[in-house]
Protein backbone atom coordinates (compact mmCIF):
# COMPACT_ATOMS: atom_id res chain seq x y z
CA UNK A 1 0.00 0.00 0.00
CA UNK A 2 0.99 3.41 -0.88
CA UNK A 3 0.06 6.52 0.99
CA UNK A 4 0.51 10.24 0.68
CA UNK A 5 -0.82 13.10 2.84
CA UNK A 6 -2.11 16.60 1.62
CA UNK A 7 -3.31 19.50 3.40
CA UNK A 8 -4.84 22.96 2.01
CA UNK A 9 -6.98 25.77 3.25
CA UNK A 10 -9.14 25.79 0.36
CA UNK A 11 -10.99 22.87 -1.88
CA UNK A 12 -8.73 24.43 -4.96
CA UNK A 13 -5.49 24.00 -3.12
CA UNK A 14 -6.83 20.26 -2.47
CA UNK A 15 -7.42 19.99 -6.56
CA UNK A 16 -3.72 21.60 -6.68
CA UNK A 17 -2.17 19.27 -4.13
CA UNK A 18 -3.88 16.46 -5.51
CA UNK A 19 -2.74 17.09 -9.01
CA UNK A 20 0.94 17.19 -7.89
CA UNK A 21 0.10 13.83 -5.67
CA UNK A 22 -0.58 11.95 -8.25
CA UNK A 23 2.00 13.63 -11.16
CA UNK A 24 4.51 10.42 -10.45
CA UNK A 25 1.70 7.70 -11.09
CA UNK A 26 0.17 7.61 -7.56
CA UNK A 27 -3.50 6.75 -7.90
CA UNK A 28 -5.04 6.66 -4.80
CA UNK A 29 -8.21 4.63 -4.18
CA UNK A 30 -9.61 6.13 -0.66
CA UNK A 31 -9.44 9.21 1.36
CA UNK A 32 -9.76 9.91 4.92
CA UNK A 33 -10.46 13.71 4.79
CA UNK A 34 -10.93 15.66 8.04
CA UNK A 35 -12.02 19.09 7.49
CA UNK A 36 -13.20 22.12 9.19
CA UNK A 37 -16.63 22.74 9.63
CA UNK A 38 -16.14 26.17 7.85
CA UNK A 39 -14.57 24.51 5.14
CA UNK A 40 -16.77 23.57 1.51
CA UNK A 41 -17.35 19.87 2.15
CA UNK A 42 -18.78 19.45 -0.88
CA UNK A 43 -16.50 20.91 -2.77
CA UNK A 44 -13.75 18.95 -1.68
CA UNK A 45 -15.62 15.92 -1.93
CA UNK A 46 -16.39 16.78 -5.87
CA UNK A 47 -12.70 17.06 -6.36
CA UNK A 48 -11.76 13.45 -4.96
CA UNK A 49 -15.17 12.25 -6.43
CA UNK A 50 -13.82 13.37 -9.77
CA UNK A 51 -10.66 11.80 -9.68
CA UNK A 52 -12.30 8.37 -8.54
CA UNK A 53 -11.44 8.33 -5.14
CA UNK A 54 -13.45 6.65 -2.37
CA UNK A 55 -14.23 9.04 0.65
CA UNK A 56 -14.24 8.49 4.68
CA UNK A 57 -14.69 12.24 5.68
CA UNK A 58 -15.41 13.77 9.08
CA UNK A 59 -15.42 17.70 10.86
CA UNK A 60 -13.31 18.18 13.31
CA UNK A 61 -11.99 20.50 16.21
CA UNK A 62 -8.87 20.94 14.36
CA UNK A 63 -6.70 18.46 11.38
CA UNK A 64 -2.86 17.81 10.85
CA UNK A 65 -0.85 15.80 8.82
CA UNK A 66 2.22 16.67 10.65
CA UNK A 67 2.76 18.46 14.14
CA UNK A 68 1.59 21.69 12.68
CA UNK A 69 -1.95 21.46 14.00
CA UNK A 70 -4.30 23.61 11.44
CA UNK A 71 -7.23 25.68 12.12
CA UNK A 72 -10.47 25.76 9.13
CA UNK A 73 -7.84 23.35 7.08
CA UNK A 74 -8.51 20.41 5.24
CA UNK A 75 -6.15 17.27 6.05
CA UNK A 76 -6.48 14.37 4.02
CA UNK A 77 -4.64 10.54 3.70
CA UNK A 78 -4.60 9.35 0.18
CA UNK A 79 -4.26 5.50 0.00
CA UNK A 80 -4.06 3.26 -3.10
CA UNK A 81 -5.55 0.49 -1.22
CA UNK A 82 -7.02 -2.44 -3.68
CA UNK A 83 -10.46 -2.15 -4.06
CA UNK A 84 -11.63 -5.35 -3.61
CA UNK A 85 -9.90 -5.07 -0.36
CA UNK A 86 -12.36 -2.37 1.36
CA UNK A 87 -15.62 -1.25 1.32
CA UNK A 88 -17.26 2.39 2.38
CA UNK A 89 -20.58 2.35 3.94
CA UNK A 90 -23.05 5.19 5.03
CA UNK A 91 -26.16 5.27 7.09
CA UNK A 92 -27.80 7.82 9.10
CA UNK A 93 -29.89 7.59 12.11
CA UNK A 94 -32.89 10.15 12.54
CA UNK A 95 -34.38 7.49 14.82
CA UNK A 96 -31.67 7.17 16.87
CA UNK A 97 -31.64 3.13 16.44
CA UNK A 98 -27.56 3.15 16.95
CA UNK A 99 -26.94 -0.38 17.47
CA UNK A 100 -30.04 -1.39 14.69
CA UNK A 101 -27.37 0.92 12.38
CA UNK A 102 -23.96 -0.44 12.92
CA UNK A 103 -25.52 -4.27 13.13
CA UNK A 104 -26.39 -3.88 9.25
CA UNK A 105 -23.34 -2.35 8.40
CA UNK A 106 -21.38 -4.79 10.14
CA UNK A 107 -23.82 -8.05 8.14
CA UNK A 108 -22.83 -6.26 4.92
CA UNK A 109 -18.83 -6.13 5.37
CA UNK A 110 -19.22 -9.91 7.19
CA UNK A 111 -20.92 -10.24 3.62
CA UNK A 112 -18.04 -9.41 1.73
CA UNK A 113 -15.11 -10.21 4.34
CA UNK A 114 -14.48 -13.21 6.46
CA UNK A 115 -12.60 -10.49 8.73
CA UNK A 116 -13.58 -7.33 8.98
CA UNK A 117 -12.73 -4.22 10.74
CA UNK A 118 -13.91 -0.76 10.62
CA UNK A 119 -12.64 2.87 10.50
CA UNK A 120 -15.78 4.44 11.73
CA UNK A 121 -17.05 8.41 12.43
CA UNK A 122 -20.15 9.46 13.59
CA UNK A 123 -21.87 12.68 13.96
CA UNK A 124 -24.50 14.44 15.99
CA UNK A 125 -24.28 15.36 20.23
CA UNK A 126 -26.73 13.46 21.10
CA UNK A 127 -25.45 10.05 19.46
CA UNK A 128 -24.46 6.87 21.79
CA UNK A 129 -21.17 5.93 20.51
CA UNK A 130 -21.42 3.11 22.85
CA UNK A 131 -24.29 1.19 21.14
CA UNK A 132 -22.36 2.20 17.51
CA UNK A 133 -19.51 -0.03 18.94
CA UNK A 134 -22.25 -2.97 20.36
CA UNK A 135 -23.72 -3.46 16.77
CA UNK A 136 -20.57 -4.61 15.54
CA UNK A 137 -19.90 -6.75 18.34
CA UNK A 138 -23.31 -8.13 18.14
CA UNK A 139 -22.79 -9.49 14.65
CA UNK A 140 -19.09 -10.14 14.67
CA UNK A 141 -18.23 -10.23 18.08
CA UNK A 142 -16.28 -9.15 20.74
CA UNK A 143 -12.69 -9.54 18.98
CA UNK A 144 -13.80 -7.01 15.88
CA UNK A 145 -11.27 -4.44 15.43
CA UNK A 146 -12.66 -0.81 15.65
CA UNK A 147 -11.46 2.56 15.20
CA UNK A 148 -12.48 5.84 14.98
CA UNK A 149 -14.14 8.78 16.31
CA UNK A 150 -17.23 11.50 16.85
CA UNK A 151 -16.76 14.36 14.24
CA UNK A 152 -15.95 17.84 16.03
CA UNK A 153 -17.03 21.72 14.96
CA UNK A 154 -14.38 23.66 16.07
CA UNK A 155 -15.85 23.62 19.73
CA UNK A 156 -19.13 24.65 19.34
CA UNK A 157 -20.60 21.61 19.91
CA UNK A 158 -23.45 22.66 17.62
CA UNK A 159 -23.35 20.58 14.42
CA UNK A 160 -21.05 18.02 13.46
CA UNK A 161 -21.14 15.84 10.10
CA UNK A 162 -19.75 13.13 8.52
CA UNK A 163 -19.63 12.45 4.67
CA UNK A 164 -18.84 10.27 2.03
CA UNK A 165 -18.91 10.42 -1.74
CA UNK A 166 -22.43 12.04 -2.69
CA UNK A 167 -23.80 11.63 0.86
CA UNK A 168 -23.36 13.67 4.31
CA UNK A 169 -25.20 13.83 7.31
CA UNK A 170 -25.46 15.70 11.20
CA UNK A 171 -27.04 12.52 12.17
CA UNK A 172 -25.31 9.75 10.41
CA UNK A 173 -22.00 7.27 10.36
CA UNK A 174 -19.40 6.53 7.87
CA UNK A 175 -17.55 3.55 8.16
CA UNK A 176 -14.60 1.82 6.10
CA UNK A 177 -15.04 -2.26 6.19
CA UNK A 178 -11.47 -3.49 5.76
CA UNK A 179 -10.45 -7.33 5.29
CA UNK A 180 -8.10 -8.28 7.41
CA UNK A 181 -6.42 -10.48 5.82
CA UNK A 182 -5.15 -8.21 2.72
CA UNK A 183 -4.65 -5.16 5.22
CA UNK A 184 -3.25 -4.99 8.95
CA UNK A 185 -4.63 -3.02 11.40
CA UNK A 186 -3.63 -2.21 14.82
CA UNK A 187 -3.85 0.49 17.23
CA UNK A 188 -3.74 1.91 20.37
CA UNK A 189 -5.78 4.36 22.82
CA UNK A 190 -3.87 6.40 25.79
CA UNK A 191 -4.99 9.24 27.37
CA UNK A 192 -2.18 9.54 30.64
CA UNK A 193 -4.49 11.62 32.70
CA UNK A 194 -3.26 10.80 36.57
CA UNK A 195 -5.75 9.75 38.75
CA UNK A 196 -6.16 11.57 42.28
CA UNK A 197 -7.70 9.97 45.76
CA UNK A 198 -9.68 6.62 46.60
CA UNK A 199 -12.63 4.98 44.85
CA UNK A 200 -15.90 6.40 44.86
CA UNK A 201 -19.57 4.91 44.04
CA UNK A 202 -21.61 6.35 40.97
CA UNK A 203 -25.33 6.18 43.54
CA UNK A 204 -27.24 7.71 41.31
CA UNK A 205 -27.64 8.28 37.67
CA UNK A 206 -29.12 7.81 34.29
CA UNK A 207 -26.72 7.25 31.19
CA UNK A 208 -24.74 9.53 31.11
CA UNK A 209 -26.46 12.15 33.37
CA UNK A 210 -24.59 11.61 36.61
CA UNK A 211 -26.24 13.03 39.74
CA UNK A 212 -24.51 11.50 43.04
CA UNK A 213 -21.34 10.19 43.94
CA UNK A 214 -21.22 8.54 47.37
CA UNK A 215 -24.66 10.11 47.68
CA UNK A 216 -23.31 14.03 46.99
CA UNK A 217 -24.32 15.86 44.25
CA UNK A 218 -21.12 15.95 41.90
CA UNK A 219 -21.28 19.66 41.27
CA UNK A 220 -20.90 19.68 45.34
CA UNK A 221 -17.72 17.50 45.35
CA UNK A 222 -16.21 18.92 42.61
CA UNK A 223 -16.42 22.38 43.96
CA UNK A 224 -14.82 20.63 47.42
CA UNK A 225 -12.14 19.02 45.71
CA UNK A 226 -10.90 20.63 42.16
CA UNK A 227 -9.59 23.99 43.10
CA UNK A 228 -11.15 25.66 40.38
CA UNK A 229 -12.05 28.85 40.59
CA UNK A 230 -15.26 31.03 40.34
CA UNK A 231 -17.18 27.77 39.85
CA UNK A 232 -20.07 29.16 39.24
CA UNK A 233 -23.20 29.59 36.53
CA UNK A 234 -21.42 33.05 35.30
CA UNK A 235 -18.18 30.82 34.78
CA UNK A 236 -18.37 30.93 30.54
CA UNK A 237 -15.55 28.68 30.53
CA UNK A 238 -16.44 26.19 33.33
CA UNK A 239 -17.42 23.32 32.07
CA UNK A 240 -14.08 23.19 29.85
CA UNK A 241 -12.03 23.74 32.62
CA UNK A 242 -13.77 20.56 34.23
CA UNK A 243 -13.77 18.45 30.98
CA UNK A 244 -9.96 19.48 30.88
CA UNK A 245 -8.69 19.50 34.45
CA UNK A 246 -10.80 17.67 36.42
CA UNK A 247 -12.39 15.00 34.44
CA UNK A 248 -13.86 11.54 36.50
CA UNK A 249 -11.84 8.15 35.01
CA UNK A 250 -14.35 5.66 35.28
CA UNK A 251 -12.80 2.26 36.59
CA UNK A 252 -13.13 -1.15 34.86
CA UNK A 253 -12.71 -4.60 36.01
CA UNK A 254 -10.70 -5.06 32.90
CA UNK A 255 -8.37 -3.08 31.41
CA UNK A 256 -7.64 0.33 31.81
CA UNK A 257 -10.10 3.40 33.31
CA UNK A 258 -12.14 4.99 30.76
CA UNK A 259 -12.46 9.02 30.81
CA UNK A 260 -16.08 10.39 31.42
CA UNK A 261 -15.37 14.17 31.65
CA UNK A 262 -18.66 16.30 32.74
CA UNK A 263 -19.96 18.73 29.50
CA UNK A 264 -22.85 20.86 31.05
CA UNK A 265 -23.99 20.99 34.82
CA UNK A 266 -27.32 21.22 35.69
CA UNK A 267 -27.59 24.02 38.28
CA UNK A 268 -31.05 23.02 39.38
CA UNK A 269 -29.98 19.28 40.94
CA UNK A 270 -25.73 20.23 40.66
CA UNK A 271 -25.77 17.00 37.82
CA UNK A 272 -23.48 16.78 34.85
CA UNK A 273 -23.96 14.99 31.65
CA UNK A 274 -20.91 13.25 31.37
CA UNK A 275 -19.40 12.05 27.64
CA UNK A 276 -20.40 8.60 27.95
CA UNK A 277 -22.24 6.20 30.70
CA UNK A 278 -22.05 6.00 34.40
CA UNK A 279 -23.68 3.30 35.63
CA UNK A 280 -24.83 3.45 39.08
CA UNK A 281 -22.58 1.39 41.40
CA UNK A 282 -19.95 1.55 39.18
CA UNK A 283 -16.33 3.40 40.65
CA UNK A 284 -14.87 6.73 39.33
CA UNK A 285 -12.05 8.37 40.61
CA UNK A 286 -11.11 12.61 40.15
CA UNK A 287 -7.88 13.25 38.08
CA UNK A 288 -5.47 16.13 38.57
CA UNK A 289 -4.94 18.55 36.02
CA UNK A 290 -2.53 16.83 32.97
CA UNK A 291 1.49 17.57 33.26
CA UNK A 292 3.98 17.02 30.87
CA UNK A 293 3.65 12.73 31.37
CA UNK A 294 0.67 12.91 29.04
CA UNK A 295 2.47 13.48 25.97
CA UNK A 296 5.52 10.94 26.96
CA UNK A 297 2.41 8.41 27.84
CA UNK A 298 1.30 8.47 24.50
CA UNK A 299 4.34 8.29 22.72
CA UNK A 300 5.23 5.53 24.75
CA UNK A 301 2.15 3.31 24.43
CA UNK A 302 2.56 3.96 20.01
CA UNK A 303 6.23 2.77 20.73
CA UNK A 304 5.23 -0.17 22.41
CA UNK A 305 2.60 -0.78 19.82
CA UNK A 306 5.17 -0.73 17.00
CA UNK A 307 7.45 -3.14 19.37
CA UNK A 308 4.40 -5.51 20.15
CA UNK A 309 2.42 -5.62 17.21
CA UNK A 310 2.95 -3.39 14.23
CA UNK A 311 6.36 -3.43 13.15
CA UNK A 312 6.52 -1.69 10.34
CA UNK A 313 3.36 0.36 8.88
CA UNK A 314 2.43 2.25 5.28
CA UNK A 315 0.31 4.83 7.05
CA UNK A 316 -1.34 6.31 10.25
CA UNK A 317 -4.10 7.84 11.24
CA UNK A 318 -4.85 9.58 14.56
CA UNK A 319 -8.14 10.28 16.27
CA UNK A 320 -6.80 12.88 19.50
CA UNK A 321 -9.45 14.52 22.18
CA UNK A 322 -10.40 18.46 21.13
CA UNK A 323 -9.90 18.05 25.02
CA UNK A 324 -6.46 17.41 24.81
CA UNK A 325 -5.63 20.21 22.15
CA UNK A 326 -7.71 22.91 24.70
CA UNK A 327 -5.40 21.31 27.46
CA UNK A 328 -2.02 21.23 26.45
CA UNK A 329 -2.01 24.07 23.49
CA UNK A 330 0.87 24.86 21.14
CA UNK A 331 2.67 21.54 23.26
CA UNK A 332 0.05 19.17 21.74
CA UNK A 333 2.34 19.71 18.72
CA UNK A 334 4.86 17.51 20.40
CA UNK A 335 3.03 15.06 20.93
CA UNK A 336 1.83 14.61 17.25
CA UNK A 337 5.46 14.79 16.45
CA UNK A 338 6.32 12.03 18.36
CA UNK A 339 3.56 9.91 17.62
CA UNK A 340 4.82 10.23 13.64
CA UNK A 341 8.26 9.72 14.45
CA UNK A 342 7.40 6.36 15.64
CA UNK A 343 6.88 4.63 12.11
CA UNK A 344 7.44 8.12 10.28
CA UNK A 345 4.87 7.19 7.50
CA UNK A 346 2.19 9.44 6.08
CA UNK A 347 -0.24 10.49 8.18
CA UNK A 348 -3.29 12.33 9.06
CA UNK A 349 -5.20 13.35 11.72
CA UNK A 350 -7.76 15.32 13.68
CA UNK A 351 -9.31 16.39 17.26
CA UNK A 352 -12.40 14.81 18.10
CA UNK A 353 -15.01 15.19 20.31
CA UNK A 354 -14.82 11.51 21.62
CA UNK A 355 -12.68 8.99 20.34
CA UNK A 356 -13.22 5.25 19.47
CA UNK A 357 -11.56 2.10 20.32
CA UNK A 358 -10.45 -0.65 22.64
CA UNK A 359 -9.06 0.36 26.01
CA UNK A 360 -5.68 -1.26 26.70
CA UNK A 361 -6.52 -4.90 28.06
CA UNK A 362 -10.07 -4.07 27.51
CA UNK A 363 -13.17 -3.83 25.08
CA UNK A 364 -14.16 -1.48 22.64
CA UNK A 365 -15.26 1.78 24.59
CA UNK A 366 -15.98 5.49 23.86
CA UNK A 367 -13.11 7.59 25.12
CA UNK A 368 -12.47 11.13 25.61
CA UNK A 369 -9.30 12.95 26.88
CA UNK A 370 -7.75 10.25 24.55
CA UNK A 371 -5.44 10.29 22.26
CA UNK A 372 -6.27 7.39 19.27
CA UNK A 373 -3.51 6.50 17.32
CA UNK A 374 -4.10 3.49 14.53
CA UNK A 375 -1.59 1.87 12.11
CA UNK A 376 -2.09 0.43 8.75
CA UNK A 377 0.14 -1.98 6.69
CA UNK A 378 -1.08 -4.50 3.41
CA UNK A 379 -0.11 -7.71 3.94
Amino acid sequence: MKAKSIKGNSPEEIKTALEQSMADGFKPTLAIVFISINQNREAVSNVLDSAGISIYGATTNGEFISEDVGNDSIAILLLDINRDYFTVLFEEFPNKNYREITQKMAGVALEKFTTPAFLIAGSNMETDAELLLFGFEDVIGKHVNVFGCMAGDNFTLSEQYVFTNGKSSNRGIVAVALNESKIKIKGVATCGWKAMGTEKTVTRSEGNRLYTIDNVPVLELTKKYSGIENLNKDNASLMVEIATNFPLQLQREKGMPIMRPGLHVNWEDGSFICSGSLPQGSKVRFSLPPDFDVIDKVISGVEELKATEMPEADALIVFSCAGRLASLGPLIGQEIGGVKNVWNVPMAGMFSNSELARATDGNLEMHNLTTCCVALKER
